[in-house]
């Protein structure tokens, strides 16, 4: 198995990065917030991996963190999500996000990733709220309304953002009304974080 990857980044396309080690190239399919977060290209990484071996052939995938691989390993280990999906979720709502929505049964928010459907939200919440509960309790330590942080989020994808993009401008939100957290959002995604 291949663990991670040292090596120099070649190239981008996503959701592919190119990874350069010792004149070889690796493909790795890579969430879309980890995939943004690599290097130029000619820069130095080390990315975790995780590889699928299926019979028609192998697939590399790639996290940025130990936290994002390890959400990704449980969510194949749930029945009908295979790595594809997985990674739209991962692509969707970063990893702390994605394990407090399932934490706080989330249906909504989860089922807004893309191929994935209210019965998958719904078996995710099912397979793995016990695992993931205290997880999801533990990075919830501010005060945030979560159906402030809700509302704010329908508003940014009302707007057009992403889902990835709503996603990250939220990952840190402070406030008790959505209009709070909400200007909050707008300013990290105008640069003015």
């Amino acid at each position: 198995m291949i663990a991670f990857l040292t090596g120099r980044v070649a190239g981008k396309a996503p959701p592919f990065a190119f990874i350069d080690v010792g004149g070889v190239g690796y493909k790795l399919a890579m969430p879309t917030g980890s995939l943004a977060a690599l290097p130029v290209n000619g820069g130095e990484v080390t990315v975790r991996t995780h590889l699928v071996v299926r019979e028609d052939g192998l697939s590399l995938f790639g996290f940025a963190t130990e936290e994002e691989q390890s959400l990704f390993e449980q969510l194949i280990g749930v029945s009908g999500v295979g790595p594809k999906v997985a990674l739209a979720l991962l692509s969707a709502l970063p990893s702390e996000q994605l394990a407090a929505a399932i934490a706080r049964e989330d249906v909504a928010l989860i089922s807004s990733a893309p191929g994935v459907g209210k019965k998958t939200a719904q078996r995710l919440i099912v397979e793995l709220k016990d695992r993931l509960g205290s997880e999801g309790a533990a990075g919830g330590g501010k005060a945030l309304d979560l159906g402030a942080t809700a509302e704010a989020r329908d508003a940014l994808l009302s707007m057009g953002f992403a889902p990835a993009e709503a996603a990250a401008a939220l990952a840190d939100a402070e406030g008790d009304s959505a209009q709070t957290v909400l200007k909050h959002a707008l300013r990290r995604l105008g640069g003015a974080a």
